[in-house]
Parts: C-alpha cells; sequence; structure tokens
C-alpha cells in the first residue's frame, strides 16, 4: 500500500509501511547508513502526518520481515483485547497511550497484543516527554530470587567485570557496589573467556557469594547461552540464564542462535531450579539484551530501521517471559546512534517500546568512548530513565567499564537518581540492606554499623557471621 501526505504544498509518497516507520523514525546515523533516513526535517514530519493516520489492523496486518521472527511476535496474542484498539489509527492510539487512565487497559492484557511494529509506531510520534509519560506507569513485575518491578523500584545490575574473570576481583567488586545499596537486579558478570570451566567457575563464586551473605537477589554470567547451559550441565548454579537477541531471524543466526534454543535454554534453566527448593519466587529464568542498531552491525536488517527491530528483539524477549530485558542502547558505537542527542532518544524510545509490550525493560545508559557524548549525557538520560519508571540500569565504579571500555552508569549515579526522585530497591534486598546497615539511598542507614564506606568497613559489618572472611581468605584490606 502507498502512503501520502501533503506538507506546505509539497507532496510526498512512501511506497511501503517500512518506508514509512523508517522516514517517519528521528535522526539515527544506522538508519542514514542504511539509506532508510528521511532525506530532510520536511520529508521526515511528513512520514509522521501520514504514520499518524495509518490504522493499528493494518499495521497489525503488514509484514516488514518475511522471516520466523515475524510469525512468532507480529500476530496479536488477544484477538478479543485487541480488537479494542484495531480500528484506532497510530494517532489516536498514541493520545490513548498518553491519556491518565491507559495503565488500568494496559494492565488488563492489552499489553499482550501490541505487536512491536505497533509498539514502534507509536514511539515515531512522540516526543521525549512523550516517552516519559507514558512509560512511567507502565509497570510489569517479575519474580526470581526478589521481585523486581514494583512502583517506586529503581534496581540496578552490578557489573563486576574483570579483565581476567578472576573470581577474587569479581567479588571486590560486587562487595563494592553492595556497600553503595545497588545490585538487587542481579550480579551479572560479562566474562572475558568463553570457556565452560571458566564460567562455571564464575557462576560458583557469586553463588558463593550470594548464599553465604543470604542476599536476596540473582546472579547471571553473560556467556553464549550454550556455554551456559554447558556449564548447568556440568554441575554449575544458573540463576538466570542469558542471551543477546535481535529483531530478524538472520540477524539471531549471527549470533549462533534460533527461537527454539532459546525454549529449551529455559526449559533447561526451570527444571534446574525446581532441583533447588525454596531458592526462587517465581519462575521468570531469562535475562536478554538488546540495542538498536544489532540487526544492521549484522547485515540482517531487510530494510526496516533501527526502533522498529529494537521492538521486534524485546517482543523476541517477551516470548519468553523474561525476568528482565536491558536495552544497552549506545553500547554497539557511533555508527548506529552518534551522538548525545540521538543516544538519549534511543534509550527513551527502547524503554517506552518494551513497557508498552508488558517487557520488564531496563537501560544500560551508556556510550563508547568514540562516540560524540559524555558523562552528561548518561547523567541527563539516567534521570529521564528514571522518571519514566525504568526497571533497572548498570552501576560499575566510576561508571568506567575497564574491560569494555565504554561508559555507563556508576554505583554514585544510582544512589543520587534514588536520592533525588525518592525511589528504592527491590522489597527483599531494601529488608537485606537493613540488617546490614546499608541504606538504598546513600545516607547512613538505621542499622549498628551505618553506611560502609570501604571494603574493609563492610567485612567488619559482617564479620560475626565469618562469611565474608571465609569466603575472601586472607581478609579485605
Amino acid at each position: 500500500m502507498v502512503y501520502r501526505s501533503t506538507l506546505r504544498g509539497e507532496r510526498f509518497t512512501f511506497a511501503t509501511l517500512p518506508e514509512l516507520l523508517a522516514k517517519a523514525n528521528e535522526v539515527k546515523s544506522g538508519d542514514q547508513l542504511a539509506g532508510l533516513a528521511a532525506r530532510s526535517e520536511r520529508e521526515r514530519v511528513a512520514a509522521k502526518l501520514a504514520l499518524a493516520d495509518v490504522r493499528v489492523a493494518e499495521i497489525a496486518a503488514t509484514a516488514v520481515v518475511e522471516d520466523a521472527v515475524t510469525e512468532a511476535v507480529s500476530v496479536p496474542a488477544d484477538p478479543a483485547s485487541f480488537a479494542e484498539i484495531a480500528s484506532l489509527t497510530v494517532g489516536e492510539l498514541r493520545e490513548s497511550v498518553l491519556e491518565p487512565g491507559f495503565r488500568q487497559r494496559w494492565s488488563g492484557g492489552l499489553h499482550a497484543t501490541i505487536t512491536p511494529e505497533i509498539a514502534a509506531a507509536c514511539a515515531k510520534l512522540m516526543s521525549n516527554l512523550d516517552l516519559v509519560v507514558a512509560a512511567a506507569p507502565l509497570r510489569r513485575t517479575t519474580r526470581c530470587r526478589n521481585t523486581m518491578g514494583g512502583a517506586g523500584v529503581f534496581g540496578s545490575r552490578i557489573q563486576p567485570n574483570h579483565p581476567t574473570d578472576s573470581v577474587r576481583g569479581i567479588m571486590l567488586s560486587a562487595l563494592d557496589g553492595l556497600a553503595f545499596g545497588c545490585g538487587d537486579a542481579m550480579i551479572g558478570v560479562n566474562p572475558a573467556t568463553e570457556s565452560v570451566p571458566v564460567i562455571g567457575e564464575v557462576l560458583r563464586g557469586v553463588h558463593e557469594l550470594i548464599a553465604r551473605l543470604g542476599i536476596p537477589t540473582q546472579s547471571c554470567v553473560l556467556a553464549h547461552v550454550t556455554t551456559q547451559l554447558a556449564a548447568l550441565e556440568a554441575g554449575a548454579p544458573v540463576d538466570l540464564l542469558f542471551q543477546s537477541v535481535a529483531g530478524t531471524e538472520a540477524a539471531n543466526a549471527s549470533f549462533g542462535i534460533d527461537l527454539g534454543l532459546l525454549a529449551r535454554g529455559r526449559e533447561a534453566v526451570l527444571a534446574h531450579h525446581a532441583e533447588r527448593a525454596g531458592e526462587f519466587a517465581g519462575d521468570q529464568v531469562m535475562y536478554f539484551e538488546t540495542g538498536q542498531g544489532s540487526a544492521l552491525s549484522a547485515e540482517a536488517h531487510h530494510g526496516v530501521d533501527q526502533l522498529t527491530l529494537e521492538a521486534r528483539a524485546q517482543a523476541v524477549a517477551r516470548l519468553y517471559d523474561p525476568f528482565l530485558v536491558n536495552s544497552v542502547v549506545g553500547f554497539i558505537g557511533p555508527e548506529y546512534l552518534a551522538d548525545s542527542v540521538q543516544i538519549t532518544r534511543a534509550g527513551l524510545e527502547d524503554h517506552f517500546v518494551g513497557k508498552l509490550m508488558g517487557v520488564p525493560t531496563g537501560v544500560d545508559v551508556c556510550y563508547t568512548n568514540h562516540a560524540d557524548a559524555d558523562q552528561n549525557t548518561n547523567d541527563n538520560l539516567l534521570v529521564l530513565l528514571a522518571s519514566a519508571g525504568c526497571t533497572f540500569v548498570m552501576a560499575i565504579p566510576a561508571g568506567d567499564d575497564v574491560m569494555l571500555n565504554y561508559q555507563t552508569t556508576s554505583y554514585h549515579d544510582v544512589v543520587s537518581a534514588r536520592r533525588t526522585l525518592g525511589l528504592r530497591t527491590a522489597p527483599e534486598f531494601e529488608f537485606w540492606l537493613a540488617e546490614m546497615g546499608i541504606r538504598c539511598d546513600g545516607r547512613p542507614g538505621s542499622g549498628a554499623h551505618g553506611l560502609p564506606t570501604s571494603l574493609a568497613e563492610l567485612a567488619s559489618a559482617l564479620e560475626d557471621s565469618g562469611a565474608l572472611r571465609a569466603l575472601l581468605p586472607g581478609g579485605v584490606a
């Protein structure tokens, strides 16, 4: 179907829905690189006007890519619920989403009927503030070892990466984050080595830390899904099964995965959890990472824009009832998101489309060192996302990942956002922090020890049980 609009006397024509979606998108260097972007601001506005008049049912009926991902994610889950919005135009859907009462309809099952292309189309008609206001009330609660996503909860993933996968180094970095009240989303390690024995050793080490200190959080080691499953078969404990996913079948194939492999992996971890009675509060066992530009970087975008493919990636994650999903928004590089304006916009878009589809979405607020961005970029996006009800962000020392060579959010940043906006950690984790004398807003705790300011003080706070000293022979200085 051809789409048309007229702007100031100039007639614009868009031959296909993918072309219309791409040209209605905000400026992204990746879309420009792929030759998909609007050629002018006037053409971009014309595309938005034309998109606003397209009916939701038409978008749901149009395959932007012919592949297995489309078959899995682009059919509304509940036809009766979808009928509530099918006759709306995209412009009318945007107005509906921004209404104060939308949350009740959304939580009643509407979220499961929204396809990724519909979510992306709606986001393309929104300002940055619209994306914050619309996402803020859309809360998805999930449970693994604790509960994430509740109202007022702003979680953080401690990312204690180590360039040699030293378990001791990982432990020390994790303890540093715990001392700041971070880590309720998970202790998630990006390994330097794709080795089953190494991954198994790190999984066992982090699990031992959690068990000995009674921390109500979950562990994850972000190796390839097949490596994690091999470590599981070799006896390593797996709380969350991780995998990066993308919005097309071909892009996922470049990651060495398909939808069937993810389903089998989920079943294996669920069976493993059944053997660990009493450790888990729920059965969400999957953790996924996404990010605009992943399909294009794999030359597997099929002429579809970055935002639409990001929504499809999050819809892939939705198939497996995930505990958390994380958009690594600025990590892929300036070829896809060139500067602070594009990174900020993409972070808000990724968060909104995920939440609209009922995905427990968090964001790695980050940029690579060769992008036209700086710490203020991260600060601005962090506050916007925290205001938008973002499920969680990263927490690492000083926000500087020495192994992955990119800039993200620090322990101090998470503390500052929580303190400023009155946000908290997951409820079980908050109770544990209180027992340790740590407060999630960075102020002195009400417990016997107060806020630990160093690893030595944290060790002292835990001295009664002797757990930390036993875990880290030789003590902590």
